[in-house]
């Protein structure tokens, strides 16, 4: 049987480690609550241009794949079989 004593110790180190985490999220939160307004507009500018690079980077890729293809011979193109993810 466990002395109720060291129980005791573990016991309170560890509600002592809690209180640190919580302390330390509860000001990481606030520190969030500060920038949030920040990064909602951020956010709102970026999504704009990375639809505008999503664009680009779909006509580029399909670009490259039609010319690597059309740079084939004949023979590689036949026995290429299609590849399932």
């Amino acid at each position: 049987m466990k002395d109720i004593h060291e129980v005791l110790r573990q016991k309170q180190a560890k509600y002592a480690q809690l209180g640190k985490q919580i302390e330390a999220l509860q000001q990481a939160a606030d520190k969030l609550r500060e920038v949030a307004p920040l990064l909602t507009e951020s956010e709102e500018d970026d999504s704009v241009l990375l639809a505008d690079g999503d664009e680009q980077a779909a006509q580029s890729s399909a670009a490259k794949a039609a010319s690597a293809t059309a740079n084939q011979p004949a023979s590689a193109k036949r026995s290429m079989a299609p590849r399932w993810p």
